[in-house]
C-alpha cells in the first residue's frame, strides 16, 4: 500500500547524513547533521523515504569501488523520496510528488539534492522501501536482460547470486519474459530462489559445473555473472552457441586487498578477447552509467526502463526482495547485515 504522507512535505532546516570517513568497519560510518541547502537551478530536494545498501556501497566502504570519490563522502547509490523544494526552472507541480533517483553517491541522507531530469515518478500504490529495492537493482536487471541479452521466451538463463538484490530481480524478470531460469545460491537460500521461479543450485557444490550443464545441456542463452574473477571463465564456457555472457561486477574480489581497478581491467580484457573469437558467443560488461555523456538519450532509456519495472511492481507481477528496513541512524548495523550473506534481497535504510 502507499506510504504517502497525509501532510504537505516541509523543507527541513537540517540534514542528517551518513558519512564514510575512510576505509572503516561498518560501525565506523559516521552519522552527522548539517544545515540544509535549497535547491539550485534545475534541481529539487527530495526528503528521503528509502535508500539502500548495495554492493557498490559495500565496495566504497573498503575503498575498492572503481571510481568512488576521495574520502570523506556520503554514499548512497539510489533513493526514493518526495520533493520538498524546487529550484529555478523546475515546474512547481513536482512539489510533494514521490520519485526515484539514481545518485551513485549522496543517497544516505535525510534530504538529497538531485537534478530534476534524473527523477522517475513512482506509482502512489507502491511502498517506498519496495520501490527502493527496485531502483538500481531493477534498472540493472531490466537493461541487462532486455537491452544486452535480448531474452526471448523459452530460452535458458543462468543467474549467479539469485538470492541477491539484482539476482532475485533478474530471476523474476526472466520468468516474466518466458525464460527457463537456473540460479546459484547457498543452500539456505534455495527455498527463496525456488519461490521466485528458478531452479536453485548450490554454488559451493563440488560438481557445480556438472549440475549447471545438466539443467541446460545445449548451453545457456544468457549467463548473468556478478562474481568476476576466475569464475567468469566457467560462465563463458556454459554459454550456448549464440549465447550472451553479461558480467556486471567483481564480487569475488570483495575481500581481496590491492587495487580496486586491476580486477575490473582484467575482466574487461577477457571480455574483449572473447568477443574477438568467431564462435557466435558474445561477452558484455554492464555499466549502469554507460552513455551518460549523451545525457538526453541516457535519461530517456532510464526513465522508460524503470517505468516498466515500477509498472510490474504496481501490478503485483514483480515482488521486490526487502531484506530489512533499518533507520538511517543505525547505518552501521544495516551495512553489517547486508554484508553478512544471511539475507535475501536488499537492506533498505529509512528515515
Amino acid at each position: 500500500m502507499s506510504d504517502s504522507p497525509a501532510h504537505t512535505p516541509v523543507f527541513a532546516s537540517t540534514v542528517t547524513e551518513a558519512v564514510l570517513p575512510g576505509v572503516v568497519d561498518p560501525e565506523g560510518i559516521q552519522v552527522r547533521t548539517r544545515p540544509a541547502r535549497p535547491a539550485g537551478p534545475g534541481q529539487v530536494v527530495l526528503a528521503m523515504e528509502a535508500t539502500g545498501v548495495s554492493f557498490a556501497e559495500q565496495q566504497m566502504r573498503r575503498g575498492k569501488y572503481y571510481d568512488q570519490p576521495p574520502f570523506p563522502f556520503v554514499p548512497g547509490y539510489d533513493l526514493v523520496g518526495r520533493v520538498v523544494d524546487v529550484g529555478e526552472g523546475v515546474p512547481g507541480d513536482l512539489f510533494g510528488r514521490r520519485f526515484a533517483a539514481l545518485t551513485k553517491i549522496g543517497g544516505w541522507a535525510s534530504h538529497v539534492t538531485v537534478d530534476a531530469g534524473d527523477l522517475t515518478e513512482i506509482p502512489e500504490s507502491v511502498d517506498s522501501a519496495e520501490a527502493e529495492a527496485l531502483v538500481g537493482n531493477g534498472i540493472t536487471a531490466w537493461q541487462m536482460l532486455h537491452r544486452l541479452a535480448a531474452i526471448q521466451p523459452g530460452q535458458a538463463v543462468l543467474v549467479h547470486g539469485a538470492n541477491g538484490g539484482v539476482g532475485s530481480t533478474l530471476v523474476q524478470l526472466a520468468r516474466i519474459a518466458g525464460a527457463r531460469v537456473v540460479g546459484t545460491a547457498s543452500a539456505r537460500h534455495h527455498d527463496a530462489v525456488r519461490a521466485l521461479g528458478a531452479v536453485p543450485v548450490d554454488y559451493r557444490a563440488r560438481d557445480l559445473v556438472d549440475q549447471l550443464r545438466a539443467h541446460a545441456p545445449q548451453g545457456y542463452d544468457a549467463v548473468f555473472d556478478h562474481v568476476g574473477g576466475e569464475g567468469v571463465v566457467t560462465s563463458y564456457r556454459l554459454l550456448a552457441a549464440q549465447g550472451t555472457l553479461v558480467s556486471y561486477g567483481t564480487a569475488s574480489t570483495r575481500d581481496v586487498r590491492g587495487s580496486s581497478k586491476a580486477p575490473v581491467l582484467k575482466l574487461f580484457t577477457r571480455l574483449m578477447l572473447w568477443n574477438a573469437l568467431p564462435n557466435g558467443k558474445s561477452a558484455r560488461f554492464y555499466n549502469i552509467w554507460a552513455g551518460r555523456r549523451r545525457l538526453a538519450p541516457f535519461r530517456a532509456r532510464l526513465h522508460a526502463d524503470l517505468a516498466q519495472v515500477f509498472a510490474l511492481l504496481a501490478d503485483g507481477a514483480l515482488f521486490p526482495q526487502v531484506a530489512a528496513r533499518v533507520p538511517l541512524s543505525e547505518v552501521g548495523e544495516a551495512v553489517r547485515l547486508a554484508e553478512s550473506g544471511t539475507v535475501v534481497g536488499k537492506v533498505v535504510l529509512v528515515p
